[in-house]
């Protein structure tokens, strides 16, 4: 699925803002929308992207374009167990557990940082993708991830300094702000 018009104009403002940033790699995950909004990020900076599965959104398995009502009918309970305590550690039908997709990701930005020590790179990903990241960072059991919210073409920045990470900004949507 491509980037409908308010995606393509959020990717621009996106890449504008990124554009002082001293970015010496953007990174994506390969699904084409998270792709077409690093592409421009990469071209600003004069690079190219470069894939990384591990920044992937979560596989919802056999509830990929479900309606939550069509969940619901035919997963009964799925959702009363996902939003609860023990949700992370449950896969979805199919699908992963968002346990594995936090530690997919810790692992991916680790490689990331550990390629590009005392350098900024852009991670191009997806919502349970950044939010399992933000929870690992705060302490935050994963199981309150949902008390975190992370808006489309919003930017958080990571410091990774060793076993040391900070975040320094989170979902910062000033750049998106209508003009006029």
């Amino acid at each position: 699925m491509s980037l409908n018009e308010t995606g393509c104009r959020q990717a621009e403002r996106l890449t504008v803002a990124l554009s002082s940033e001293p970015i010496v790699a953007v990174y994506s995950s390969p699904l084409s929308r998270t792709l077409e909004t690093a592409r421009p990020i990469a071209a600003a900076h004069g690079l190219k992207v470069q894939i990384e599965p591990g920044l992937i959104e979560m596989d919802i398995g056999e509830l990929d374009g479900l309606t939550f009502a069509e969940v619901r009918e035919r997963y009964p309970g799925l959702l009363a167990v996902w939003i609860g305590q023990k949700g992370p550690e449950h896969a979805i039908p199919g699908g992963e557990r968002l346990i594995d997709v936090r530690e997919r990701a810790t692992g991916a930005v680790r490689s990331l940082a550990e390629h590009h020590l005392g350098e900024t790179i852009c991670a191009v990903s997806h919502n349970f993708v950044i939010l399992s990241l933000v929870a690992e960072i705060l302490s935050i059991d994963l199981s309150g991830f949902r008390r975190l919210r992370h808006a489309v073409a919003g930017i958080t920045t990571i410091e990774v300094n060793g076993d040391r990470w900070r975040i320094l900004r989170f979902n910062d949507t000033c750049h998106l702000a209508p003009e006029g």
